[in-house]
């Protein structure tokens, strides 16, 4: 039986990208970053406040609750990241001597002050990671709907003393219209998008955001949870994506990459280990710059 015809139609299909934000075929550009180096890197550790009772609209965030409510086994394993695990990465990353982002939900800024004071103090970057896990950026929003959220995320930054320049939408769920909202609101580098191997420039109304590649593929939650990998397999991944990039950067170009650190996740105690390794590994490795999402994104400006 064939499809009804309107099923097929579908008025963004273009040669190339369905979508005019950045330019396609890329153009690698030489590489720019600080001391020489050939691979910028990004450590994203998210902070995400998980409702008892998720509405799941248009989906569940990962990390959504499972099972009837209330679901206090997974809302427990999800505080316990935030109340414990974040500081055990915090002690890592501080080990090391790197530098992460951390996008928070805003929901969460007063909530969990203390840490948000721990991340500050160690020079972090915060970012902004929407409202709450459960509130997403898709197309069913309306334009004024969407605007009111982000400005209801930023002005709860503001109140807390922070002006984060970077955003990571919860889920890294957009609509078409929430780069333009997020670069009117004052927001210029972005993690959601992963369409390259370099910061790359999306075009707005209100003029760039710069997307820092934070890759999926990498991500802790779906190796370790989702695709149940071993801690030295998921290690490893990461060691091999840097080690790699570092010697593509003559062939292919500028690199950057970032992977997230879950605190719920990473941050449990028969996982520290593998976090602590990596760090140093990250840390030692010739030709890798690790720092902030805006850093790179800055570095990255011609």
């Amino acid at each position: 039986m064939s499809l009804p015809e309107e099923h097929v139609q579908y008025p963004r299909r273009r040669y190339g990208a369905d979508q005019d934000r950045y330019d396609w075929p890329r153009t690698p550009r030489a590489a720019t970053w600080p001391n020489g180096a050939a691979l910028a890197c990004t450590i994203v550790v998210p902070l995400e406040f998980h409702r008892l009772d998720p509405t799941g609209k248009p989906f569940k965030h990962p990390g959504a609750m499972q099972t009837a409510y209330p679901d206090l086994r997974h809302f427990t394993t999800r505080d316990y990241g935030n109340r414990v695990g974040a500081f055990r990465l915090l002690r890592a990353l501080k080990e090391a001597g790197l530098t992460a982002t951390f996008p928070v939900n805003a929901i969460l800024l007063e909530r969990v002050r203390p840490l948000i004071d721990a991340i500050v103090r160690d020079g972090h970057e915060i970012a902004a990671y929407g409202w709450e896990a459960d509130a997403l950026h898709w197309s069913s929003l309306s334009i004024d709907e969407e605007r009111a959220l982000i400005a209801k995320t930023r002005a709860a930054f503001d109140a807390a003393g922070l002006k984060p320049r970077a955003w990571m939408s919860p889920a890294r769920q957009q609509s078409f219209a929430t780069l333009d909202l997020i670069r009117e609101a004052g927001f210029d580098v972005c993690l959601d998008w992963e369409s390259d191997c370099a910061p790359l420039a999306l075009r707005t109304g209100h003029g760039a955001v710069v997307a820092v590649s934070t890759l999926n593929e990498l991500d802790d939650r779906k190796l370790l949870i989702d695709q149940r990998q071993s801690e030295a397999e998921w290690r490893d991944q990461i060691l091999e994506a840097a080690r790699y990039s570092v010697t593509a950067a003559d062939r292919e170009g500028a690199q950057s990459f970032a992977f997230t650190l879950t605190p719920y996740v990473t941050g449990q105690p028969f996982r520290i280990w593998a976090v602590r390794e990596l760090l140093q590994m990250l840390a030692t490795m010739p030709g890798l710059w690790c720092a902030s999402a805006s850093a790179i994104a800055d570095a990255s400006r011609p």
